[in-house]
């Protein structure tokens, strides 16, 4: 009888709310074989209006919630939560915990004499880890943060239309119109969901390239990496419709709607 190796526990991903679907598709690319288990705290979105204490003990709790649930490793997949809880969910947890940070980095390793716009969630561009990562820049003051309040709450109600943000763009991103904009930072995995309408505005009100980052995808590569060193790879191919269970902590059957059409809409 052949011995089976590999950990096919799932692995648990979590969000504020919808905005880690955009990273769950890479993982789910990635990572053929594996079986996840996604919570959106939907009830508390959006986190990046609170404050920093609040947001430690909500993804604190939703981090034991998945761990009870069994998961072998876990993915944060919310900027802010990661800027304010990540060192303390590696401390107190058991298994392997991945996070997702804005891509600031490869923006500005891109040479370039333009901006990087920074948009994100107003608690991301406040908090400790994330302003010690852009001083960590070559040029810190290349990065033009910009809290974007709003858009997740509008994003969270399944709304991605082309042309549905440009009020809240215009508000956010007016005092910048006509600058030179190499990059632009997408740092909240809920932006991903709206690339191409961010990009259609960028093309519309700045100079340069105004090329889009996030960091789903790098993010997805060291999620693999970490099972690989660890030893918990899944032995087996897990069946389509058993790869992903989706728990939310609001009512699931509309939630579940919006759920699947963000998980199905392309990488962009």
């Amino acid at each position: 009888m052949m011995h089976q190796t590999g950990d096919n526990r799932p692995i648990g991903v979590f969000d504020s709310g919808f905005g880690g679907v955009s990273l769950l598709r890479n993982a789910l690319i990635e990572l053929p074989n594996e079986s996840f288990i996604y919570y959106g705290d939907n009830g508390n979105a959006p986190y990046g209006d609170r404050p920093e204490g609040e947001i430690n003990r909500l993804a604190s709790n939703a981090a034991d919630f998945l761990v009870h649930k069994g998961v072998k490793a876990l993915v944060l997949a919310c900027n802010t939560a990661t800027g304010a809880a990540i060192r303390i969910l590696r401390q107190k947890l058991d298994v392997p915990v991945v996070s997702v940070e804005p891509a600031i980095k490869p923006a500005c390793e891109r040479e370039g004499d333009g901006k990087v716009l920074m948009l994100a969630t107003v608690a991301t561009t406040r908090l400790a880890r994330y302003k010690a990562l852009q001083a960590r820049m070559p040029d810190p003051s290349r990065v033009i943060n910009v809290g974007c309040s709003g858009l997740v709450e509008r994003i969270e109600k399944g709304v991605t239309d082309m042309y549905a943000f440009d009020d809240i763009l215009d508000e956010k991103l007016s005092p910048y119109w006509g600058m030179k904009v190499d990059g632009i930072v997408l740092g909240c995995t809920h932006f991903v969901f709206i690339a191409g309408a961010i990009r259609e505005y960028a093309k519309a009100h700045f100079d340069g390239e105004c090329i889009l980052y996030d960091g789903n995808a790098a993010t997805a590569r060291q999620l693999h990496r970490v099972l690989e060193v660890a030893g918990l790879l899944s032995g087996r191919t897990a069946p389509e419709r058993e790869r992903v269970t989706f728990l939310t902590s609001v009512d699931a059957q509309t939630s579940k709607i919006i759920f699947d059409r963000l998980l199905k809409m392309p990488i962009i």
